[in-house]
């Protein structure tokens, strides 16, 4: 019932929103220096027409990237496509090789494209590819189930299509399945296990310094989420009677978490369209779209994560399995290990990532590094000004190194 409440009253408000855009389009016009009023009713009316989610995936737009002081043209190329998943790569148009790299984006209620700082950054001197997560609404129920075992499997399947001598970049809640993966494809002495496996900021121990994520995680039992968390696609959509968790509950925890600030960054984006501070405003819309956009999870695949991850602690354990067999991160020797974490990280605390150092124990010395990155929190770490000047280039010596 809770998904078809949130699309009646999505319905029901479009043409309220519709014809508040249209007044804003109307009214911006005649809103110059001296039509203050004018002003902030076109600022009010815009705001109201974007009060509303998205489900489709925003742009990369990426149009192109500066190489070795050049500028070359970045074309998004479909590499490999499953129902649930779309092995997206950066093409650029370049006759030297550089080093393929497997970004591993979250399937958390948002696109890939929440990773677009991370591509751009990455995308200069590595041939780039990353696992762009379908809309589980849009996934019809003749393509079956995808829990952390098709997850995990799909991290294997984009490696085995880039070949041996890739890297792997997991950023955030993959972290788990992407060590997991390495390890069942070391175990298998598969060809194509990566050259090295950077982790940033994920959950591979949330027993260590929990956070507010991870106490509610485990402040209810299982059966709580799948009751009151998951939800059924409405027939409308072509995923109609797949059960989902919806990335508009998702995005309601996240807000809730932050609601002062969210509120205020309206507030102040009210206030610069209002006194014609377009461009001011815009950063801020061009943050809302991205996070406004949101998509659905296969229910399997939540709950397994909430329960395995975050309740259980299976990985840390010992006790994490893939396909039935328990998954081995010792057997892990050839691929180097880079960890990251931020100091001020409120999702996924210090020492929750650096905990795969120790898991990884068939890792030489010289093959591992762990960096904590003062001064940011969570998005801090893959994406601003400290990522590009601080992280990545931890990031790249650790590719280089192990090319």
């Amino acid at each position: 019932m809770i998904y078809q409440a949130y699309q009646t009253h999505a319905d029901l408000f479009e043409p309220i929103r519709t014809l508040a855009g249209d007044m804003a389009r109307t009214l911006s016009p005649h809103a110059g220096p001296g039509a203050r009023m004018t002003r902030r009713w076109a600022a009010a009316c815009e705001l109201l027409s974007r009060a509303a989610l998205s489900h489709r995936r925003p742009d990369f737009a990426i149009p192109h990237v500066t190489c070795a002081g050049q500028e070359v043209a970045v074309t998004e190329e479909a590499a490999l496509v499953t129902p649930f998943a779309t092995l997206l790569r950066f093409r650029k148009d370049l006759t030297s090789e550089q080093p393929r790299v497997l970004v591993v984006a979250p399937l958390s209620g948002h696109f890939a494209t929440l990773l677009r700082g991370t591509v751009q950054t990455l995308l200069p001197e590595n041939d780039v590819y990353i696992t762009d997560w379908h809309n589980a609404r849009d996934v019809g129920l003749e393509h079956g189930r995808f829990g952390l075992d098709e997850y995990t499997e799909h991290v294997i399947r984009f490696l085995e299509f880039l070949g041996p001598g890739a890297h792997v970049v997991a950023v955030c809640q993959p972290c788990v399945s992407a060590l997991a993966a390495v390890a069942v494809m070391a175990e298998a002495g598969n060809p194509a296990q990566p050259r090295s496996l950077t982790l940033m900021a994920g959950p591979i121990d949330t027993r260590i310094n929990p956070t507010k994520v991870n106490e509610l995680a485990t402040s209810k039992p299982i059966e709580w989420f799948e009751r009151n968390l998951i939800a059924t696609v409405p027939a409308k959509f072509p995923g109609g009677g797949r059960r989902v968790y919806p990335g508009f509950v998702q995005l309601s925890a996240f807000m809730s978490m932050n609601l002062e600030r969210h509120i205020k960054a309206h507030v102040e984006m009210y206030e610069q369209l209002a006194a014609g501070e377009h461009d001011k405003a815009q950063v801020t819309k061009d943050f809302y779209d991205e996070y406004f956009a949101v998509l659905d999870l296969p229910a399997e695949f939540y709950i397994e994560t909430v329960r395995t991850v975050f309740q259980e602690y299976a990985l840390p354990l010992g006790q994490l399995k893939w396909r039935g067999a328990k998954v081995e991160p010792r057997a892990i020797r050839r691929t180097a290990l880079l960890t990251i974490e931020g100091e001020k990280d409120d999702i996924c605390a210090l020492g929750q990532t650096m905990a795969a150092q120790d898991l990884c124990s068939g890792v030489r010395p010289y093959m591992k590094r762990h960096h904590m990155q003062a001064g940011v929190g969570h998005y801090g770490v893959f994406s601003g000004k400290r990522w590009q000047n601080q992280i990545y280039p931890i990031v790249r010596n650790t590719i280089l190194a192990s090319a």
